[in-house]
């Protein structure tokens, strides 16, 4: 029994000599950890304490390094949740960066520690008017408004949250819907200064130089985003949609170029297909098609392409050239007159314009003229034979002895009849007719004409080689 007592008694003092120990231990590991802490949290280069994060965090705002104070205010707050000016600052950098529920949460958080702070209570309402303004820009986006949409966004970009850069791309993706593309430019390349490496910026800024045909720039910037991301799927259609775009119009060219001018046609169809709104590119095609169409003498098509350039570039004078050049082929003699003369006016130097505005001003005016082979019923490559029998049969068909029901029709008919052979039938008057020299004036332009009635009497000689078939009538000699 003594025995097992002492036992005890020896365990016992050893125990507690071996928990002492261990006290001891984790006393002097605390203390080394405590007195530690502060030289490793210096070798690392971060404060150990609230103050010295939130310090830091202050100066990270003022060079807009948005991150990293978030990091260092996140800190602050974790190490000394009552820093109540820890959570404005995080909320006003969350309400920059569009992070709107983050933001009033800790705006909300800071109205808890100091109630009623009429400056916190303020920016809390701009942010409400922020979230507000980028929802109705969104909104209006979507309905097609741009104009208004780019009001509310301007409010968000300006005032309220400068650095949300969904924001900037937004407004951005509005100027290209508004087809405001040097503002796009700009505002895309404010994003790319902040991150170059930004797909979506560098798609709308490519496609900002794609639609003002810059598109060597519009690929630089294509090719870019595609070497961050090879699989970026709008970054792609954008890209190869410019390269084929670009390889159908040269080709329309190298066609036409070589003379291949049906299939130039077809081409430059296919390309003006590919992008109708890439009017700055578009108004080119329209021009090489209308020349093309000019050169295969189809007017109307050509007509219709030319005024597709001129709707995009009213001051073109190639196009108003071309458009001349084929009203003239559809006969629309006044349209190419008025064409040409604003061509003129636009280039007073150009000499080939002013010869084509001679050739219109020339065929309005043999337009205005009577048609001596239409009346006579012949064509203009008639022999004179056919000439004489055509003149010989409507004379005798409209003679007035022979119309006395219809004797005033007849005898303005039997004068204009007269008045055609008068020119047709004598070869030097006809090579003057068709080559569109005045003749006699009065003969035929309008004026009095030839008068196969001396006057107004009632008898009518004429005489025809061969005479009448039939026999003769009235006063005419065989």
């Amino acid at each position: 029994m003594d025995m097992l007592m002492k036992f005890w008694g020896l365990d016992l003092v050893a125990l507690r000599g071996f928990v002492f120990s261990i006290f001891i231990l984790n006393f002097v590991f605390s203390c080394q950890i405590l007195l530690l802490q502060p030289l490793v949290a210096a070798l690392d280069g971060q404060p150990s304490d609230a103050a010295a994060l939130f310090e830091r965090a202050s100066q990270s705002i003022k060079v807009k390094k948005y991150s990293e104070a978030l990091d260092d205010l996140n800190a602050a707050i974790e190490t000394d949740p009552g820093l109540s000016e820890a959570y404005r600052h995080r909320a006003s950098i969350l309400r920059q960066l569009c992070r709107y529920g983050e933001s009033e949460k800790s705006y909300k958080k800071f109205l808890e520690i100091n109630p009623r702070n009429s400056a916190a209570e303020k920016e809390l309402s701009q942010l409400f008017q922020a979230q507000s303004a980028l929802d109705s820009a969104k909104t209006l986006f979507d309905s097609g408004d741009f104009t208004k949409a780019l009001e509310y966004i301007d409010k968000v970009v300006l005032v309220f949250s400068p650095a949300c850069s969904n924001a900037k791309l937004l407004k951005a993706r509005l100027l290209l819907a508004a087809k405001d593309y040097s503002s796009a430019i700009s505002e895309t390349g404010y994003i790319l200064k902040e991150d170059e490496d930004n797909l979506e910026a560098l798609l709308l800024r490519g496609r900002a130089y794609y639609y003002l045909a810059d598109h060597d720039v519009a690929i630089r910037h294509y090719q870019k985003g595609l070497r961050l991301d090879p699989e970026h799927g709008e970054l792609k259609k954008a890209y190869f949609g410019l390269k084929n775009l670009l390889k159908k119009s040269k080709s329309a060219e190298d066609n036409a170029s070589k003379g291949k001018l049906r299939l130039s046609v077809e081409e430059y169809k296919t390309a003006l297909a590919l992008d109708p709104d890439h009017i700055a590119h578009n108004v080119h095609l329209h021009l090489g098609l209308c020349k093309v169409l000019v050169k295969l003498a189809r007017g109307k098509e050509a007509v219709t392409s030319c005024s597709g350039a001129l709707e995009i570039d009213e001051e073109l004078v190639e196009a108003l050239v071309q458009r001349g050049e084929a009203k003239l082929l559809v006969e629309d003699w006044e349209g190419a007159v008025a064409d040409l003369k604003s061509a003129a006016e636009k280039s007073p130097q150009d000499v080939n314009i002013r010869e084509a505005l001679a050739r219109a001003e020339r065929s309005l005016k043999l337009s205005k003229r009577k048609d001596y082979y239409k009346i006579l019923g012949v064509s203009k490559t008639a022999p004179m034979s056919e000439i004489k029998r055509a003149y010989k049969k409507l004379a005798l068909q409209w003679h007035p002895d022979k119309n006395a029901d219809n004797r005033a029709e007849a005898e303005a008919k039997f004068q204009e009849i007269a008045a055609a052979y008068e020119i047709l039938g004598d070869e030097e008057k006809r090579t003057k007719y068709d080559s569109g020299e005045d003749i006699d004036e009065g003969m035929g332009m309008g004026g009095g004409g030839f008068n196969p009635f001396g006057g107004g009497g009632q008898q009518y000689t004429f005489h025809f080689e061969g005479g009448f078939p039939g026999g003769g009538f009235g006063g005419f000699q065989f």
